[in-house]
């Protein structure tokens, strides 16, 4: 059987720096809106907020809040080497913080009826890593 996290195409992983600053700011019990502000360019405290809003009911902000997450995200992923496509896998921790905007943005583009985005989104998800949307679901 063939492995579901596996590299086909053969292109380098994309690993995204620590954010020790970050880390210790959520461990510290910090609220998702202060960790944004604190750090805009975290995908994570944006994607923490597209999760506080969903479970809400606010589905419009959690678009929102998880389109900033996951264009902050990219950003960081040029940064870091990558060239549009390949692995950006979930098990590297501080991956996480943009796959989590890219379920969030998935997931709300639903619940508002954005069915092209919750395709793109989708395919996008699975390519980065077929395993995260079952990782980010057990959590």
């Amino acid at each position: 059987m063939a492995d579901l996290g596996a590299n086909l195409l053969g292109i380098p992983e994309t690993l995204l720096p620590e954010e020790v600053e970050v880390n210790a700011r959520l461990v510290a019990g910090d609220e998702a809106v202060d960790i944004a502000a604190a750090f805009p360019s975290s995908s994570l405290g944006w994607a923490l907020l597209a999760d506080e809003a969903h479970a809400e009911g606010r589905y419009v902000e959690s678009y929102a809040y998880s389109r900033v997450g996951y264009h902050r995200g990219l950003d960081a992923l040029r940064k870091s080497g990558w060239r549009g496509q390949g692995p950006v896998p979930w098990r590297h921790v501080p991956n996480r913080g943009f796959l989590r905007s890219l379920y969030a943005l998935q997931r709300a583009a639903a619940a508002i009826g954005e069915t092209e985005e919750v395709d793109r989104i989708g395919r996008f998800l699975n390519d980065s890593d077929p395993l995260a949307v079952a990782a980010i679901e057990a959590e």
